[in-house]
């Protein structure tokens, strides 16, 4: 039987630091899940969005403090996890420092360990047909590694249910980076900054660059 891998959890000073410095970081790195009934799945960060404070007109936090968005201005290293549309669990890693609410959005990742367990989305013939896109959308991510509510709070940065691990780096000439994606009624210039960032084009990506 192959050893599991031991996948040691980002420290908390990694999140401690700007969002516009952890999200492009965060590309490369590889989300660990441990299912309630035992198994675990495990993919690699290809896609990424930073969300940086009330400022951010796209930001949760833009309207300031609400029991919905008080994870944001938690302690870095915790996960924010939200209901988006009445639909989707959306995952975020909170960055910077505790009362200041910025986070990176994991939009993509791409399939390592446990695929067989990851639960497809609505678009079951999509993931079927190509199965790399499994988790490709904050949506299906969320979907294909069991993330609900359940896990907002969760902290990232201790072996658990869910953390962030270190993978290998990502060479600057791979890394690309863009607008946001749905964030257009945010407006002028939030709906065009470049705090998107992705692989190069990597087949999970939910949107090319």
């Amino acid at each position: 039987m192959t050893p599991r891998r031991a996948f040691l959890p980002l420290p908390r000073e990694f999140f401690a630091r700007s969002v516009l410095e952890v999200a492009p970081e965060l590309v490369g790195a590889i989300l660990v899940r441990e299912l309630p009934g035992g198994g675990r799945l495990t993919g690699r960060i290809v896609e990424v969005e930073a969300y940086d404070g009330e400022r951010d007109l796209a930001c949760h936090a833009s309207r300031g403090r609400t029991p919905r968005n008080e994870t944001l201005y938690g302690e870095p290293g915790r996960a924010y996890v939200y209901l988006c549309y009445g639909m989707h669990f959306l995952l975020n890693a909170v960055s910077a420092k505790a009362g200041y609410p910025a986070a990176a959005l994991i939009r993509a990742i791409e399939p390592l360990d446990g695929r067989e367990a990851m639960r497809p989305g609505r678009s079951v013939s999509v993931t079927a047909s190509r199965p790399e896109r499994i988790a490709s959308g904050p949506g299906r991510l969320s979907r294909a590694f069991h993330v609900d509510l359940s896990l907002n709070r969760i902290d990232l940065c201790a072996k658990g249910p869910l953390w962030i691990a270190p993978g290998e780096p990502v060479r600057p000439r791979d890394l690309v980076r863009g607008p946001r994606i749905g964030v257009e009624s945010a407006g002028a210039p939030w709906n065009r900054k470049a705090w998107r960032f992705g692989l190069r084009d990597h087949p999970a990506l939910s949107v090319r660059f």
